[in-house]
């Protein structure tokens, strides 16, 4: 049927309001708060390039960072990147508005990078060492067109130098600040990855946990964190602690924007091979968007432990009062809250987590010493080397204001022995009849906790977890809501915790003066 004037009229006039409506939505883009979809489509329409993202970010850094101190560095060739990434996009077409193509990153500053920028765990000890290549999953972001703005700040040493490192101190950047207000704990350690993409200063940033390093500050920062399974993430040309435990896992504003990172950095590198080899199993072939599904909450089967201190309830009614509207979220999306979960012998158990303080110490002196003796340069070369240097330096405040128990604790070690290997199997016995006992006979596809308070139990299993915000106390401060669950469950856990998010959108930015 051909239409004449008369009837196309209508049909004109709507389109041309829908198009203004477009053009009127569009012109409000701006950059705070933008995620990786809302700048790809500014990219598109010519409304942005990443030269003036880039640009902007640092002039944010320049005047937040002196409060906040969550960068230690900015890449001297971020804006040269970006004009790179603008001239890929000119040569090849919209199509190239994809993914983290022109999107900048910040690493945390255990994450080696073969560029000018340093990397040195926020120790002096290693500024000027020399890396001899990208950490693998530098070298993924790169393939991906993303742009390496600069490192994060992070509790030195990743909180393996002392235990009574603040949250987030090191020697190079001092103590950084949450910036829902001075007085809560920003939580460590990385610390600057998360402060860093809650104040806008970019887009999304990388961390590293060992031990609630990715949950705990994502949690107190009021942004996403997802920690990999490990193996799921190279590890290669990472600062290590325990190659058993340690993962590298994106934090963002968004949980869409940690899933952009995640599919990013995700498979197999020769420099860290069997443990990516063994884990490149668990990724999808299509990759994880798929599983950004609004209604993913659906039919899933939630575990609830509320009788249990070590997840963090212990019939704290203060707690419970606080998430049970959480739970009752959960129910109305579709989710099956199986509660009151017990575990067997849960006191023996328990108590066999702390054989960590056997296992860690001699696997961070070996895993260190490696690292450290692979550098091409460095001013230590040991984790004696690294000792003897705050020693030296001790009387300078401007560098150690705090001791190095864990350095010596680790230092007296000898490799792995007996009394470790026993350690070990005690750690392995624990998650078997634990966790993974708890998930398997109860047909769970995560088990929900509050806080990070579960990080310890998924970090000694080598298990996956998501925190996503979940709101704010009486004084402004943020709290989340964890997901954990088995090995390679990153699909079921962005399913759960999109869901969550985009049914509740707690997070909100904090009160930020410019």
């Amino acid at each position: 049927m051909q239409l004449n004037n008369k009837m196309m009229a209508p049909i004109i006039i709507v389109t041309l309001l829908l198009h203004a409506m477009h053009n009127i939505a569009s012109s409000k883009f701006t950059i705070p708060e933008a995620t990786i979809d809302d700048i790809q489509e500014a990219f598109k329409q010519n409304k942005l390039t990443s030269k003036e993202l880039v640009e902007f970010y640092i002039e944010r850094i320049r005047k937040l960072n002196p409060i906040y101190r969550a960068v230690i560095e900015v890449n001297p060739d971020a804006v040269y990147l970006a004009e790179k990434a603008d001239q890929e996009r000119k040569d090849k077409g919209p199509s190239w508005c994809y993914g983290l193509h022109g999107i900048p990153i910040l690493l945390k500053d255990n994450i080696a990078t073969k560029d000018k920028l340093n990397t040195t765990a926020g120790s002096y000890a290693l500024l000027n060492s020399v890396v001899p290549r990208d950490a693998g999953v530098v070298k993924k972001l790169r393939e991906a067109g993303a742009i390496i703005l600069g490192k994060a700040s992070l509790t030195e040493w990743s909180a393996f130098r002392s235990i009574i490192l603040p949250s987030g101190w090191n020697a190079r950047a001092k103590q950084p600040l949450n910036p829902y207000g001075a007085t809560i704990d920003p939580c460590g350690s990385s610390t600057g990855s998360a402060i860093s993409v809650a104040t806008n200063m970019v887009t999304v940033s990388l961390g590293t946990e060992t031990g609630g390093s990715i949950l705990c500050p994502s949690c107190n920062n009021s942004v996403v964190g997802i920690k990999p399974t490990v193996g799921l993430t190279s590890r290669a040309g990472v600062i290590p602690i325990s190659p058993r435990q340690d993962t590298v896992g994106p934090m963002c504003r968004t949980v869409a924007d940690a899933v952009y990172v995640l599919d990013a950095i995700v498979g197999f590198d020769m420099y860290d091979a069997v443990a990516t080899r063994k884990a490149s199993k668990y990724i999808p072939k299509s990759g994880y968007l798929k599983h950004l599904k609004v209604d993913g909450l659906k039919g899933k089967r939630l575990g609830i432990m509320r009788a249990y201190p070590y997840f963090g309830f212990a019939n704290d009614t203060k707690t419970l009062n606080k998430f049970e509207k959480h739970f009752d979220i959960l129910r109305q999306k579709g989710a099956i809250l199986i509660e009151n979960l017990e575990i067997l012998n849960f006191n023996q158990i328990v108590s066999m987590f702390d054989s960590k303080f056997i296992a860690l110490p001699a696997e961070f002196k070996l895993a260190l010493n490696a690292y450290l003796k692979n550098l091409v340069a460095s001013p230590v070369r040991s984790l004696s080397d690294a000792i003897a240097f705050n020693k030296k330096y001790s009387d300078l405040e401007k560098i150690n204001e705090y001791p190095q128990d864990i350095f010596l604790i680790a230092e007296k070690t000898n490799g792995i022995g007996k009394l470790e290997k026993e350690a070990l199997m005690n750690l392995t016995k624990a998650s078997k009849y634990g966790f993974e006992k708890l998930m398997n006979d109860n047909k769970l596809d995560a088990l929900v906790t509050p806080y990070s308070t579960a990080s310890n139990l998924l970090a000694i299993g080598g298990y996956p977890g998501i925190s996503v915000p979940a709101g704010y106390d009486k004084n402004g401060g943020p709290y989340g809501i964890c997901f954990g669950g088995l090995k390679g469950s990153e699909p079921t856990l962005i399913e759960i915790a999109y869901g969550f998010e985009q049914a509740t959108n707690f997070r909100k930015p904090p009160t930020i003066k410019t």
